[in-house]
């Protein structure tokens, strides 16, 4: 029988509590930055809802409200014509 390798946990000590959620958190308001701009704070604030519940993660809605004013008043990225 093999001997087991040991295992170290010391890195995952260094990282806050909470680091992940926040990594999807960050991903999912991107995700919304690039499809919503410059479209209503409801429809903003809803698309971030629907994001952050497909990535695992209880919406907060104040943080939610201030994504969806800060996104809202974003210019329209322009079209991406490559052909």
């Amino acid at each position: 029988m093999e001997p087991v390798a040991s295992v170290s946990l010391a890195s995952a000590g260094q990282r806050p509590a909470g680091w992940q959620m926040q990594l999807r958190v960050d991903f999912a308001v991107n995700r919304v930055m690039q499809t919503h701009r410059g479209q209503s704070e409801d429809a903003v604030a809803q698309a971030i809802q629907e994001q952050l519940r497909s990535v695992g993660v209880v919406p907060n809605w104040r943080q939610i409200a201030q994504y969806a004013a800060v996104i809202s008043q974003l210019p329209l990225l322009p079209p991406n014509d490559q052909a």
